[in-house]
């Protein structure tokens, strides 16, 4: 069962002396956690946002009754969840959290390549699966056609086809 509350960003610092959150954004761009007007701090406690802007790849972030930069400071390092009925995914695509541990196979060599560990986003082409293998190395394949084939929720598994040398 996918959990309902998702890691969306990390506060990390405080802005002017209002209240105003720095807060990192573990999102695709932090553009996109200024689309919520609601978040929750520990899965459970809601938070409405007032306003929030990208600033130098930072969101600044205001939450009702968060006025001043001592009740801010007090929020730092706590993580924000956005509730995943809130988020309109286009079809082709899945949250992160959801994928993490799944089982990689590579149809090419019709053999299975190991769990997926992380997925990066930094990368400006495309994401990059990180794939601990089943004999323990860290392979990178791109989360992108022609590499990446197939993502089967309900069996765990995502289906690669490799190129010579990728994985090697």
């Amino acid at each position: 069962m996918p959990k309902q509350f998702l890691e969306a960003g990390k506060i990390v610092g405080t802005h002017g002396v209002r209240g105003d959150l720095k807060v990192q954004s573990w999102c695709d761009s932090p553009e996109v956690l200024c689309d919520f007007d609601t978040l929750y701090l520990d899965e459970s406690t809601p938070v409405s946002v007032e306003k929030a802007q990208v600033h130098k790849n930072m969101v600044l972030m205001h939450l009702k009754g968060v006025d001043t930069v001592e009740q801010a400071e007090a929020l730092r390092g706590r993580v924000l969840h956005l509730d995943r009925d809130d988020v309109e995914l286009p079809e082709d695509l899945v949250f992160i959290q959801d994928i993490l541990g799944f089982v990689v196979f590579d149809r090419r060599t019709d053999s299975e390549v190991g769990r997926l560990r992380d997925v990066i986003t930094s990368n400006p082409a495309h994401d990059m699966y990180e794939i601990k293998t089943t004999d323990g190395r860290l392979v990178y394949v791109p989360a992108a056609k022609p590499f990446l084939q197939e993502i089967d929720m309900q069996a765990g598994m995502i289906y690669i086809e490799s190129i010579e040398g990728l994985l090697e």
